[in-house]
């Protein structure tokens, strides 16, 4: 069981901070990197990866310095979000070819395993030029799996994918990090890291946001007001019932239609939003989150 420490780290590019004195740790199981496009999860990953120096702090694995260390690219499997595979390579030649750099004693075996258990045999003798997006991502982690790492580092690694192979891909990591091996993989999507992951880790502008378990960060999120538009059959009526329930902090009638109101308490407010339209006889036509991206969410995590 290994793990990665990020100890007071920052990475700048020129004039560009892209990571600003994060700490964290990253041990066993599945551990989810959460963060808006350009929060740094990339720059983290490519630090924690042992492909990229820290301008200060440092980042070790299981103690060792990750930084120009070849030993401990052993213990690391590692799939990229950026596109840098050679096209003109059939997909089992591309995951050989790793299974060749590893050092290991049969690359073509651990190479059929790797491609056999991401799904991808029947397109394996395909040139990658030929892939698609989703098809891509997984030959990746075939490579990144051929020699069986301990460390698992994954970059927003169901882009691309369809409901099938991201529902296999979500399992297979699930059963990883119930194995021991340590796996953090990065996404700007709520759900899909709620349905994999149950230890955050939150990035925000390079900085460490939030650090836990995804149901104390959830539940911390929705002590916040949760801003929600109504458009129902009678948009008057239907504000001055919702703003007498005790789960509604404010309401106001847009000129455009609709009601915009806030819900200090989210669990009653979906409650009792549907007994009270029928009880008054108000049709709801349409109940849409306001403040459901993630730039919201986090803005609401580092507020004062």
């Amino acid at each position: 069981m290994s793990e990665i420490r990020i100890d007071h780290v920052s990475r700048w590019f020129r004039n560009v901070v892209a990571v600003n004195d994060v700490t964290m740790t990253i041990g066993p199981g599945v551990t989810g990197l959460l963060g808006p496009n350009g929060a740094g999860k990339s720059t983290l990953i490519a630090l924690m990866s042992g492909f990229l120096a820290p301008s200060a702090g440092s980042v070790t694995l299981d103690g060792d310095p990750l930084w120009r260390n070849e030993q401990v690219y052993r213990k690391v499997g590692l799939v990229p979000e950026r596109e840098a595979l050679f096209d003109y390579l059939t997909g089992r030649e591309f995951v050989v070819a790793n299974a060749e750099l590893q050092g290991l004693p049969d690359p073509g075996a651990a190479s059929q395993r790797a491609i056999a258990m991401i799904e991808m045999t029947d397109a394996q003798d395909r040139e990658i030029s030929t892939y698609s997006k989703g098809m891509r991502q997984r030959i990746k982690m075939a490579s990144a799996l051929v020699h069986d790492p301990g460390v698992l580092l994954l970059d927003e690694p169901f882009n691309g994918m369809d409901p099938r192979q991201r529902i296999h891909l979500m399992e297979l990591i699930r059963t990883m990090g119930a194995e021991g091996r340590t796996v953090l993989f990065s996404s700007h999507i709520l759900e899909e890291v709620e349905q994999v992951a149950r230890q955050i880790e939150v990035v925000v502008a390079g900085r460490h946001a939030a650090s836990g378990d995804f149901g104390a960060i959830r539940r911390l999120m929705t002590d916040r007001p949760n801003r929600f538009v109504l458009r129902t059959a009678d948009d008057r009526l239907m504000a001055s019932v919702l703003l007498a329930d005790r789960s509604v902090r404010g309401a106001r009638l847009r000129a455009e239609g609709g009601i915009e109101l806030e819900a200090s308490d989210f669990g009653r407010f979906s409650e009792v939003l549907p007994r009270l339209a029928r009880d008054h006889g108000v049709r709801l036509h349409e109940v849409t989150p306001a403040d459901e991206s993630l730039e919201s969410v986090f803005s609401y995590l580092v507020a004062p």
